[in-house]
């Protein structure tokens, strides 16, 4: 890996845990195993609004009761300091990023969310994140909690992948690295950071 020149993070389960039960949300959608988003894209009018707002008010009452993670504002900190782009891919809508880095006082370099009309599991927004900054795939790493991140990094070349999830077993297949909280994640960028002075 190059010098570590940006950090593309996810939000929903990696900056902030959020109550959110997709499965019981594609039920109710009727997405028969299609990504969400691409499921909604799919559909004609009136259908797609109706199950549009169906989303949005999921998505609203998850965002409400969003918490901060334990360790974000040290982790985001720490890139500032040493002059690494902050960078925010998220599958939620505009709306919802305001009013969670609002709250949290958060602040990124560049944030995506799905009204660019690219979202994950395609790498399409991590490439337009990147080209956007000026910054090539091997100075940057991505820090997420799902296959969707996992899926995203791979289809975009980008190979420093760092999952924040309890559950290995879940991504048995995956060759990522796993952490069990932001405050070990936190430390194994310092370590990249200074290996690369």
């Amino acid at each position: 890996m190059e010098k570590l020149k940006a950090v593309i993070f996810d939000l929903d389960g990696t900056i902030v845990d959020a109550p959110y039960n997709w499965s019981s949300l594609k039920e109710e959608l009727g997405t028969k195993g299609v990504p969400i988003l691409s499921y909604l894209a799919s559909l004609k009018e009136p259908a797609k609004s109706e199950k549009r707002k169906v989303l949005e008010k999921y998505e609203e009452e998850a965002t409400a009761k969003a918490v901060l993670k334990k360790g974000i504002h040290q982790l985001l900190d720490l890139l500032t300091e040493r002059e690494i782009k902050k960078v925010l891919v998220t599958n939620n809508s505009r709306k919802n990023v305001s009013f969670l880095l609002k709250k949290f006082k958060l602040e990124f370099d560049y944030v995506s969310t799905r009204e660019s009309g690219l979202w994950k599991p395609s790498g399409a927004p991590f490439l337009s994140a990147l080209e956007n900054l000026g910054i090539e795939r091997d100075e940057c790493c991505v820090i997420g909690d799902s296959h969707f991140d996992i899926k995203a990094a791979d289809e975009a070349g980008i190979a420093r992948v760092f999952i924040l999830n309890r559950n290995k077993e879940k991504f048995s297949s995956a060759s990522v690295e796993f952490f069990d909280s932001v405050e070990s994640l936190r430390e194994k960028i310092e370590k990249i950071v200074k290996s690369k002075e």
